[in-house]
């Protein structure tokens, strides 16, 4: 689609080292600052998957009961995304991103306390709403501060701070789960508050924000991949962390490389070539025994899922109208999260049902949730739009706003291009 006003930049064919190298040190700082806070967001999240057993032999309860807990988590996130999106719109992206990063940390820290199950639901149904205001916070911060010929590339490698989050939980899982309870694990993923320290003192606030702002002044294929590891292969803690690891290097190696096509090819046709490749490799992550072909099998399949997601921040902030982008692309994020919730849940319980020989059949109930999700996303966005290297400030300055004032709030109103 093409915008009237021209606010596209050319596409031109760039060494990525070349842009990575291109940003000043305030946006380098930003991207970090935004990276850690994904990281250590899908860290705290991905705890639950790996203590998931632990927790259910101490509460005394089946796996799929506790998997509940992530169910609620997703349900809650568009929750956040929405709260937060607010927030940021009113108060700019960084201040918002703060309380949300403290927010998480601080549920973290009390579910390592948790008496019971109903406790322990609860505080993670608080941790999803803080989950789903980080990514938009986060992502709109980065994308409105970044060049515009170097998002694909950043936004590729912005959304594999999930893939990193999920390395680090295995890793912990495998130092601190086995040798000190799934509760350890829980209060050391309360130390991302400290990265408010570097946001506060270092990060700067959005430029675009700032600009709107004063212009208003006047008017699944993750959560069960340990439990399924554990519970029907029999890995060991070792073996487990070594797969992980494996797959999620895949993902960030995918989401950048994804990411950086992604500027040339455009978005949609991108994230389309990615969603096949990973349903070609889905028989490759589920059905081998032998350690090295499900290895590599993990390694492409989530090569090519975050090579889908990775272009996800960046295609969502562009074709976002500039009044909300504080909003739509967070919520529109966490609302597919909404619609996947239950998906651990079903896999756990599908599991259990299709059980050989007493042991849970995870494996077939992971390959064809992720067949039917690869399939509806290509549906999907074959069907949307793309603003592809849009330049923000540009189309602030160039779009009509009418503002129209309502009661004590002002809403501007773009009219030549965004209906709102």
């Amino acid at each position: 689609m093409e915008n009237a006003n021209n606010n596209r930049l050319p596409p031109t064919v760039t060494n990525p080292w070349k842009l990575v190298t291109s940003l000043n040190r305030t946006q380098a700082i930003t991207f970090i600052a935004a990276y850690l806070g994904w990281t250590l967001d899908a860290f705290d999240f991905f705890t639950v998957s790996f203590a998931l057993p632990y927790i259910a032999e101490e509460f005394h309860m089946k796996p799929s009961d506790i998997s509940s807990s992530i169910t609620v988590t997703l349900m809650l996130r568009p929750v956040g995304a929405l709260i937060f999106g607010i927030l940021t719109e009113k108060y700019g992206r960084k201040y918002p991103l703060m309380a949300d990063i403290i927010l998480y940390s601080v549920v973290e820290l009390a579910s390592g306390f948790a008496p019971n199950f109903a406790v322990f639901i609860i505080l993670r149904g608080i941790f999803g709403i803080a989950m789903g205001g980080e990514w938009g916070s986060g992502a709109a911060l980065t994308m409105e501060i970044l060049p515009p010929e170097t998002r694909g590339l950043f936004s590729g490698i912005l959304q594999q701070g999930y893939a990193t989050g999920y390395i680090v939980a295995s890793l912990f899982y495998y130092i601190v789960l086995i040798n000190l309870g799934w509760r350890a694990l829980f209060w050391i993923g309360s130390f991302p508050a400290l990265l408010v320290i570097l946001i506060r003192f270092v990060v700067p606030e959005s430029p675009v924000w700032e600009k709107m702002h004063n212009r208003n002044a006047f008017t699944c294929t993750q959560d069960l991949y340990p439990t399924f590891l554990k519970t029907q292969l029999m890995f060991s803690p070792a073996e487990i962390t070594v797969i992980v690891i494996i797959a999620n290097i895949g993902s960030i190696i995918g989401g950048t490389v994804c990411g950086y096509a992604s500027q040339y090819l455009g978005r949609r046709r991108t994230i389309i070539l990615a969603v096949i490749m990973a349903g070609a490799f889905l028989p490759l992550f589920v059905l081998p025994r032998n350690k090295i072909l499900l290895g590599v099998g993990a390694f492409f399949l989530y090569f090519f899922v975050q090579g889908a997601w990775g272009i996800v921040p960046a295609h969502l902030n562009e074709i976002s109208p500039p009044s909300c982008r504080g909003i739509f692309p967070g919520l529109t994020y966490q609302l597919g999260v909404l619609i996947a919730s239950c998906s651990a849940q079903i896999e756990a319980v599908l599991g259990e049902k299709l059980s050989k020989n007493g042991i849970p059949d995870y494996g077939i109930t992971q390959a064809v949730l992720t067949a039917i999700a690869a399939f509806s996303l290509i549906v999907m966005i074959s069907f949307g739009t793309e603003d592809k290297s849009i330049d923000f400030e540009k189309q602030l300055e160039n779009e009509n706003y009418d503002l129209e004032g309502h009661g004590n709030i002002t809403v501007l109103q773009p009219y030549d291009k965004f209906n709102l």
